[in-house]
């Protein structure tokens, strides 16, 4: 499922489409996550598929880690943190996007 699905399309003033900005949760640590430390060709969509089982929950992995990198790619060696529980971060995503 698409995280956009419910982010709403806006016009401006002369009719151009637009997306409103999506609100990321904060996704605190718990004993639950699991660490890796990255190697070669990680990606936070294969990382995603591997722990979640959908690459499009990569965003968690990504704020969770604060991400700074445009792309999908991770350095090798950089120690990452998996959330527990993707559903539990989708659900916040969605509840803070849902009013907007």
């Amino acid at each position: 499922m698409s995280r956009y699905n419910k982010i709403e399309i806006k016009k401006d003033e002369i009719g151009r489409r637009y997306y409103t900005n999506a609100i990321y949760p904060d996704i605190p640590s718990t004993e639950d996550d699991t660490y890796v430390i990255t190697t070669g060709g990680d990606r936070y969509d294969t990382l995603a598929q591997e722990f979640y089982g959908d690459s499009s929950l990569w965003w968690i992995i990504a704020s969770a880690n604060t991400s700074k990198t445009d792309g999908l790619i991770v350095k090798p060696g950089v120690q990452l943190r998996i959330p527990d529980n993707p559903l539990k971060h989708q659900t916040a995503f969605e509840e803070l996007n849902q009013t907007r």
